[in-house]
């Protein structure tokens, strides 16, 4: 559906490099990236609204690379909402049917299951200003999906909402993308958020894609050190390779497998790694003995570091147990994990 090729855009000191994108029909797909990766250089390059350097975008059979917006067949929906503030929530949504040409009872049709899909019904005569956060997201997304575009991109639509919204939203988006025929393109810097959405995701950094592929790939096998960082692999160590074991100073881990290489990089995911104050009878071929350095309140779960040898571990574990085993700074600790939670690259 939309394939992009060899896309370069230089603005001022801010360039992006060589972008290859495949995203099928319907496809729900995720762009993620830190703030000033250039996510929504990519969108608003997609949408018409930036000029490119070089390189070409199709959107389906057709090359959109120099059209218009408004001919692209695209729509795009930004955190800031965009509403008119004195319209009413229904003419906010039909606004665009004046710019297109669709039939009435279609799109009759389409008003009718946008606003019950997203939630509307009893919000359609109110203005803007008595609306919700979520509420005006929800209206943004029924506007732009009422000119049934084949692509809809989003830059961040959750990211400015609070906790109960960003939910009420994300569902919307799933109700919505599950009954429609059009291709879905966010963009977010929320790992968490892209989990909950898509199958499917690019990360980005500094103007290039780092690593495309199925959210679980990208999430436990991460190929850079910077996408290993950005989805969470608190330990990240460079290493060498001796046999089946990796070794990392003093500390030698069991990998179950004989890597291809003598040196590289070994991730595990803090959850993956279970503290103990007590040796664990289990078939987890790597236990070591450490020292808790620091016990972080992350909110759902503590981060626990603790150190073995010279190097530190993190871990994630529940108040729960946090209380139950007494761990607190200089606790002496057992970490222990399996040789298949450690990633390799």
């Amino acid at each position: 559906m939309i394939t992009i090729e060899d896309l370069n855009i230089r603005l001022l000191d801010f360039h992006l490099h060589d972008i290859k994108l495949e995203i099928g029909e319907n496809e729900f797909f995720i762009l993620m990236g830190p703030t000033g990766a250039g996510k929504t250089v990519l969108l608003e390059a997609i949408a018409g609204l930036i000029p490119i350097t070089s390189g070409t975008i199709i959107i389906g059979e057709r090359d959109i690379t120099r059209l218009p917006p408004e001919r692209r067949g695209v729509s795009i929906v930004y955190q800031d909402y965009a509403l008119f503030p004195h319209l009413t929530v229904r003419d906010n949504i039909i606004y665009g049917l004046h710019f297109h040409h669709i039939d009435k009872t279609k799109a009759k049709k389409d008003f009718s299951r946008l606003v019950e899909e997203l939630n509307l019904v009893h919000l359609l005569r109110r203005l803007p200003t008595n609306l919700s956060g979520g509420e005006k997201q929800r209206v943004a997304l029924a506007r732009a999906l009422m000119v049934e575009p084949k692509v809809l991109l989003l830059d961040e639509p959750i990211s400015a909402l609070d906790p109960a919204f960003r939910e009420e939203v994300r569902n919307g988006l799933k109700r919505v993308h599950q009954s429609s025929d059009c291709t879905f393109f966010m963009v977010t810097h929320d790992f968490a958020e892209a989990l909950s959405l898509a199958d499917r995701a690019a990360v980005m950094h500094d103007g290039r894609i780092e690593q495309i592929g199925a959210m679980e790939d990208i999430f436990q096998r991460p190929r850079s050190t910077f996408v290993a960082d950005f989805v969470g692999m608190k330990n990240l160590f460079a290493a060498r390779y001796k046999g089946t074991k990796a070794v990392i100073d003093t500390v030698e881990i069991e990998l179950g497998r004989k890597p291809n290489t003598t040196h590289g990089y070994i991730a595990i995911r803090p959850e993956d790694i279970v503290m103990s104050t007590a040796q664990l009878s289990s078939s987890m071929r790597n236990s070591f003995r450490g020292t808790a350095k620091g016990v972080i309140n992350q909110g759902l779960f503590y981060e626990v570091r603790a150190q073995v040898g010279d190097i530190t571990f993190t871990s994630l574990i529940t108040k729960r147990s946090l209380l139950e085993l007494n761990i607190h700074e200089g606790s002496s600790l057992i970490l222990s994990f399996k040789s298949t939670a450690i990633h390799t690259f």
